[in-house]
């Protein structure tokens, strides 16, 4: 699993003009699953992400994750994220998860980041989606269950 984390103001996402996930303060996930990605990985992640210290605590310092600060998640899945552009021009995305598969382990991440008491909003899997943020920082890191 490959996950895009964006500290954000606040994030929104779009499909066919209908607003259907919004958030305030917290994180913007961008989240891609693999082929071979299993539910160790989702737990990881979950895990990681929930507790990664990149919000400033009262003395300035990054100490405080999204659930010291009250944050909220808004994830979208993203299986771009498994292009593999060194051939050619065109990306190949044939280290995606089949959608089926990718679905429902994209689904179980997102219940193990509500199940740690957070607020998580959504887009539609598989839709063709509008994103917003402002990215606050900015602050931007990858996650991989591969390397992280």
């Amino acid at each position: 699993m490959k996950i895009i984390i964006q500290r954000c103001k606040d994030a929104q996402v779009t499909v066919n003009q209908k607003v259907v996930g919004k958030i305030g303060t917290g994180l913007m996930l961008l989240v891609g699953i693999g082929q071979g990605d299993t539910a160790a990985d989702a737990v990881y992640l979950a895990d990681k992400t929930a507790g990664l210290r990149i919000f400033e605590d009262a003395e300035g310092k990054m100490n405080d994750s999204v659930l010291d600060v009250g944050g909220a998640i808004l994830s979208v899945s993203q299986f771009t994220l498994y292009g593999d552009c060194r051939k050619g021009r065109r990306p190949n995305f044939m280290g995606a998860a089949k959608p089926e598969e990718a679905e429902k382990l994209y689904d179980f991440f997102n219940s193990q980041l509500r199940a740690k008491g957070l607020e998580v909003e959504t887009g539609i899997f598989g839709a063709m989606m509008d994103v917003s943020l402002t990215n606050w920082g900015p602050v931007t890191l990858i996650l991989d269950s591969e390397r992280s």
